[in-house]
């Protein structure tokens, strides 16, 4: 499948990038290509990454997941906090059931991946120059109107290079959330649309490893999972000094360098 060093690189580029406003799925397409490391497996390779860093996410906020188990007095738990993650799953999932073939077999290259990236960055740089709402400034206030707009932008990341964390905090942000809330709901509502994608394409797609991949499936995702919990540890206490122009600035000096390596 790949080298135990490949796996090592994948996961360290699908963990520092899965929560950033910058495309995991874009990176990992890049680093792919430039690995040599592409087609029907290397794509689901990818995908079964991501859950290590989704999960690094439900350990970061696991008295927000347990809530939903056990509901707490706080509004985001219990059964309303699962209608609100559903609604916000609901409209990427829908469509990428019906797309998923088509997306795989027209967006995952490098040159589609530069667009996304370069578009991405141009939406974020306009999200970022509109007036700040700020009406939510905590989960406990997400509504389900809310928590459903957000889902119609997160339909967005199904265009590798766009970023389903920069859709979502955008989204977020134009619907009236403050910046570190929309970003940590984008963290949590990540994690029932990466494990329905993961299971999904495991499904179709497990009959392309070998006993031996899964070692190395297994070395990507732990290494995923680490890098994930530094990077969102990070991106949020960024978060409280910093815009995210900056990782705009870095999309488009990256897509421009992209089309010249790969067009």
């Amino acid at each position: 499948m790949t080298s135990y060093l490949n796996a090592i690189i994948l996961g360290i580029v699908e963990g520092l990038t899965e929560f950033l406003p910058v495309s995991s799925t874009g990176h990992l397409i890049i680093a792919g290509h430039l690995l040599d490391f592409t087609g029907p497996k290397a794509e689901t390779f990818s995908i079964v990454i991501q859950l290590g860093a989704i999960l690094a996410v439900v350990a970061l906020y696991w008295p927000t997941f347990w809530g939903l188990v056990r509901p707490t007095k706080r509004p985001f738990s219990g059964m309303r906090g699962l209608i609100l993650l559903f609604l916000t799953s609901l409209p990427a999932a829908m469509l990428g059931l019906f797309a998923h073939s088509a997306i795989k077999e027209h967006l995952f290259s490098p040159v589609t991946v530069a667009f996304a990236l370069a578009a991405g960055a141009l939406a974020i740089l306009m999200v970022e120059r509109m007036p700040a709402k700020n009406r939510v400034t905590s989960l406990d206030e997400i509504t389900p109107a809310l928590a459903l707009g957000i889902g119609c932008f997160q339909c967005l990341s199904l265009w590798p290079g766009f970023s389903r964390s920069a859709a979502t905090i955008m989204g977020g942000m134009i619907l009236g959330a403050g910046r570190r809330t929309a970003a940590e709901y984008s963290f949590v509502a990540a994690v029932p649309i990466m494990f329905a994608a993961t299971g999904y394409d495991m499904l179709k797609s497990w009959r392309l490893f070998s006993p031996d991949d899964f070692l190395i499936l297994g070395v990507g995702f732990a290494v995923s999972f680490v890098s994930a919990w530094l990077a969102v540890k990070g991106f949020i206490a960024l978060l409280g000094r910093l815009t995210l122009r900056p990782f705009a600035w870095y999309r488009l000096a990256l897509a421009p360098v992209v089309l010249w390596i790969f067009w």
